[in-house]
Formats: structure tokens, C-alpha cells, sequence
């Protein structure tokens, strides 16, 4: 089962997971390899990236040996296009940090072939040597990534059509909800759970039900963060109001 982590506030859980983040960095460093991370997008690691970018500018952390591999990016929408998750790195994390631009992956919404770039990102992933640790939000319906309900144990990276439900909860990013993408290109449940290590953080009372959810549920594909429960390295980080529905 995934441990639980109750921070007193979202600074404190993503102070918590910036500090694991930089000590894979600089011993990677050490021993001179690179660090492969696995990175979500939305509004809850925005904490996360914020500290992460001062210990970069603060305290010296280099994220040169760093790989970063997005979880997923909205359908026809191109880097450049500002909802995009790649925009969004580059705006939150990216431009802020001495990261190459070609160590950093978002998987491709637009490509012409779009089940050769879902592959292609998953041999990437597999060249880079796995991914070291992956961060993770978790959205109402269940989903991790874009994962969507119903999402099996043994998807890979692929496109989804996305839920009503989450395209309302994105609905602000955009001004509306008819603006919000249709689908997107994720990775799936099997990739992320090939991750060494895996940090969920979720925040605030809006996301009890499903943290509870996916934390004593059985693993079940009608809510996809339940099969985090097969992972034998998965932290969940959470403020108090997340995490009030559940026993810890």
C-alpha cells in the first residue's frame, strides 16, 4: 500500500517533495549519471516547481543532469499554444532553470502519426533508462495522468478522451468549457507505475473523496489512482483537508 505523508499545509508537502527531488539530482551528480523525473501539470504542483526554481536560484541546485518526461498534453494543441502543458513547463519550470530543452519530453498532441508517437515516447522513456521518479496529481473522476475512468492496469501512453468532469475542472484555463480540449495524449497506468519511486500530492477538501477513494478502494479500473496500490515505492503527500476522509 502507498504511504501517507500529512503535511500542515501545500508549501510544506511540496517543500517535502523538492527536497527528495534534489537529493536524486545531486547524487546523481555524484556519480555521474543523469536523473530521470516524470512531471504533472494543473494547478497542484505549482508549489512544487516554485521551490524547486529557489533551490535552483537559492541554494545552487542544478538540474543539468536532469530528464524530465511530462505525463500528458491536450490534443491539438502545439507547444507554443499557451494552455499547453509544454507552455506551461516552460513558463513554471523550464526557462527557470538550467535544464537543455532536449533533456525535457511532453508527449506529442499533434503529431501526424499518432500511435508512432506514442510509441516513440515510450522507447524514449525506456532509452533514458526508466524514470527515477514520477509526480502525480489526482483528478476527481480517479484519473492519474489523463488516465481517465475506465483506465486498465496494463495501458500505456496513448490518447484518451477526457471526462466531462475534468474538462469542467479545466474549464478556468481556458475561459470556458467548450474550449477545453476534447482528448489528450497521456501516459498510461503501466508507465507510470514503472516509475522507481512515484509522489502524489493532492490538496484541499475538493480532493478527499477521491484520495480516499483511491487509497482503500480495491485496484479497479473505474478509478485509475487505485492501481497505485500495487506500487511498492508510492507516496501520497497531503495537506490536512485532503487527507480528512481517510485513517492514517
Amino acid at each position: 500500500m502507498p504511504q501517507v505523508r500529512v503535511h500542515s499545509d501545500s508549501d510544506a508537502a511540496a517543500a517535502a517533495v523538492a527536497h527528495d527531488i534534489a537529493d536524486l539530482l545531486i547524487t546523481g551528480q555524484k556519480a555521474g549519471r543523469n536523473v530521470v523525473l516524470g512531471l504533472a501539470t494543473g494547478s497542484t504542483p505549482l508549489p512544487l516547481y516554485r521551490e524547486l526554481v529557489r533551490l535552483h536560484r537559492e541554494e545552487s541546485l542544478s538540474f543539468r543532469n536532469a530528464v524530465t518526461f511530462n505525463l500528458d498534453e491536450y490534443e491539438g494543441l502545439n507547444g507554443d499554444h499557451p494552455q499547453s502543458y509544454r507552455r506551461y513547463m516552460q513558463v513554471n519550470l523550464f526557462e527557470l532553470v538550467d535544464i537543455p530543452r532536449s533533456s525535457t519530453h511532453v508527449p506529442d498532441a499533434v503529431a501526424a502519426d499518432p500511435d508512432a508517437a506514442c510509441r516513440a515516447f515510450e522507447a524514449a522513456i525506456v532509452a533514458a533508462g526508466g524514470i527515477d521518479l514520477q509526480v502525480l496529481g489526482i483528478g476527481r473522476t480517479g484519473h492519474i495522468g489523463f488516465n481517465e475512468p475506465p483506465s486498465g492496469r496494463h495501458t500505456r501512453t496513448r490518447r484518451v478522451v477526457l471526462d466531462e468532469i475534468t474538462r469542467r475542472d479545466n474549464a478556468a484555463f481556458f475561459g470556458s468549457v467548450d474550449s477545453v480540449p476534447r482528448a489528450a495524449v497521456t501516459m498510461g497506468v503501466d508507465t507510470i507505475l514503472g516509475a522507481r519511486r512515484v509522489a502524489l500530492l493532492a490538496f484541499g477538501t475538493a480532493k478527499a473523496e477521491v484520495v480516499r477513494r483511491a487509497f482503500t478502494e480495491k485496484p479497479n479500473a473505474d478509478c485509475p489512482a487505485t492501481w497505485l496500490q500495487e506500487h511498492s515505492a508510492c507516496t501520497y503527500h497531503l495537506d490536512p483537508a485532503s487527507a480528512s476522509l481517510l485513517k492514517t
